[in-house]
């Protein structure tokens, strides 16, 4: 999958290397502002600054609904068709995410095309929840989103670094309060929930059920989210209940 190339080059997921760890940022940060170096380093910011918004408007004219890409430190990083392990274990949580949440009227859930608007980057989660009073201020042509309350990543090769670096301190930096890794090789799920800023592991299940921080009474079978009978049958349980 790639987004039509107009002027500026694209970027498979694996291509942003220029990500730095918030501990370093701060360290390097701390040096600058005791540098005699400092204006110089303003000016070549604010020049980075001006290049990345224009990429960012020239991403927002390009992307279209058939393509998953995501604007990342100022790259456009396109990504390529997952494989089946991956789009089964995303649908099979949207779905039952989906169904347990339009059943309790909690809010809003969505499913890999749609743009999260964070600070500096844009992202397409693979799965993500609004609680109902953000969820009730969208438009119905709205294609631009704020950070939801949920977020769900399906892992992959390609952007498992992402997925743990960038991600991962973005989502938390930007008040996200639950964050579920859900690697389909392995068949795992991590929930971090937000704690003073950053993400604390809750849990690392194989087996067993999980339970949902932010969206209240949700609780599945790990299994319902990797085997299509455990699925199948989470949900039918989800709309008797």
């Amino acid at each position: 999958m790639r987004v039509q190339q107009v002027g500026l080059p694209l970027t498979a997921p694996g291509g942003v290397e220029r990500y730095v760890p918030a501990i370093a940022a701060d360290q390097a940060l701390e040096q600058l502002l005791h540098s005699s170096r400092l204006p110089e380093a303003m000016r070549r910011l604010q020049a980075v600054a001006r290049v990345e918004a224009k990429k960012r408007r020239y991403f927002y004219e390009v992307i279209t609904e058939q393509q998953k890409a995501e604007f990342i430190n100022g790259e456009i990083i396109a990504h390529s068709p997952v494989k089946q392990y991956h789009s089964e274990a995303s649908e099979n949580l949207f779905t039952l995410l989906k169904m347990y949440v339009r059943k309790h009227g909690l809010g809003v859930v969505r499913h890999e095309k749609i743009l999260i608007i964070l600070t500096r980057n844009d992202y397409e989660p693979d799965v993500c929840f609004f609680l109902a009073d953000k969820a009730q201020a969208f438009t119905p042509t709205q294609s631009k989103f704020p950070a939801p309350d949920l977020i769900v990543e399906v892992l992959s090769e390609s952007t498992e670094a992402i997925d743990r670096g960038i991600k991962f301190e973005d989502y938390a930096a930007h008040g996200v309060s639950e964050y579920w890794i859900v690697d389909p090789d392995q068949e795992t799920i991590e929930q971090y929930l937000l704690q003073e800023g950053a993400y604390q592991l809750a849990v690392k299940v194989k087996t067993g059920t999980i339970a949902s921080a932010v969206v209240a009474g949700f609780e599945i079978p790990v299994r319902a989210v990797f085997d299509e009978a455990e699925q199948l049958a989470a949900l039918q349980a989800i709309l008797a209940g």
